[in-house]
């Protein structure tokens, strides 16, 4: 299940701002951080994306992952992405890098991640875990 991912980051990361990299119209991961307590954050360039994520109580902003606001991301305590696009891969990690913000990646199973990503297991589900 794609909420185990969410019950993941609440084991591993203390509460208080996550940010969601591109959440599409996907949004049960960052519902039920939520509902664990967590100040969710979601990122889309979509504008529809984040206007459907804001009429379900999520905070959610328009911006490129490939030109990033840098602003948005520096005081959160994690980054994640549920099944980001192969070409989005690489400039998640940067922006964790570069923001020194740990990254927690869900990925479509069969792509493939960055080696700099460590795969962890949580109740069946392959998590990828960066920590700058």
């Amino acid at each position: 299940m794609i909420e185990y991912l969410a019950e993941f980051i609440s084991k591993n990361f203390p509460p208080g701002k996550v940010i969601e990299l591109g959440i599409g119209f996907q949004t049960k991961v960052a519902l039920k951080l939520k509902e664990l307590g967590y100040n969710v954050l979601a990122i889309d360039w979509n504008e529809e994306a984040v206007e459907n994520a804001r009429r379900l109580g999520i905070k959610a902003v328009r911006d490129d992952l490939f030109n990033p606001r840098r602003e948005l991301y520096r005081d959160a305590v994690v980054l994640y992405a549920v099944r980001p696009t192969p070409e989005i891969m690489g400039a998640i990690l940067k922006l964790s890098e570069e923001t020194r913000v740990p990254l927690v990646v869900l990925p479509l199973s069969g792509d493939s991640v960055p080696k700099a990503l460590k795969l962890m297991n949580h109740k069946g589900l392959a998590v990828y875990v960066y920590n700058p």
